[in-house]
């Protein structure tokens, strides 16, 4: 059994899993290229190999997609997310958020503030947020997360992680999860089953259900 004292606690990624980092990087992408946007495939591997991207290249866009075209703090919020984090929040889960979001230098600040930004305007709630990319490094009781290096490397360290559905990682074992609904069920069921006690809420009777809307 845990410790009462200590939470169960979640480690939530945000490009792939809350953000749709694919469909706001696409439109900037095909901006630096010239190209129409239907040129570049949603379905497309980690590398963006289908995009014709070289890292270096892929690299310099992504910077001018942070810095200029600022699409850590504009891309679209993955359906459903705030919702599942906030019932899984309200039911006891510590929600921490780990993101590789410092991944090119010189654009941290607009980086990090764009990112607080981004989860107030989408009401996605957190009790701490951790900007690193090794991510063995955070202690969490369960990992979501979409990037195969990084489910990879939890689990080779001997932590438990849902996969979240992309075109790039369904060569990874499950558990996995098509979506937010699933993702919470599969979050509820991990905890139970390691002996923590949560009080769940039928979705939209939660206290605050208001809070998600403009």
């Amino acid at each position: 059994m845990p410790d009462v004292d200590h939470p169960y606690v979640l480690g939530v990624d945000l490009d792939g899993v809350c953000g749709d980092y694919t469909t706001a990087f696409r439109t900037v992408a095909a901006t630096e290229l010239g190209v129409d946007e239907e040129r570049l495939p949603l379905e497309r591997s980690w590398d963006f190999r289908e995009w014709g991207l070289t890292p270096e290249e892929y690299e310099r866009i992504h910077l001018l997609a942070v810095a200029e075209h600022r699409i850590l703090r504009t891309m679209p919020v993955i359906d459903g997310a705030a919702e599942a984090l906030w019932r899984l929040s309200d039911a006891g889960v510590w929600i921490r958020i780990i993101t590789h979001r410092l991944y090119v230098n010189w654009s941290h600040a607009i980086a990090i503030a764009d990112t607080v930004e981004w989860l107030d305007q989408h009401r996605i709630p957190y009790r701490d947020i951790c900007f690193l990319g090794a991510k063995p490094e955070v202690e969490a009781d369960l990992y979501l997360d979409d990037g195969p290096h990084n489910v990879v490397a939890l689990r080779a360290t001997g932590n438990r992680v849902v996969v979240f559905e992309a075109p790039y990682n369904r060569h990874l074992p499950g558990p996995r999860a098509l979506d937010w609904p699933e993702c919470e069920h599969l979050i509820l069921v991990d905890a139970a089953e390691q002996g923590f006690s949560l009080q769940t809420q039928l979705p939209g009777l939660e206290p605050g259900t208001n809070r998600l809307r403009n």
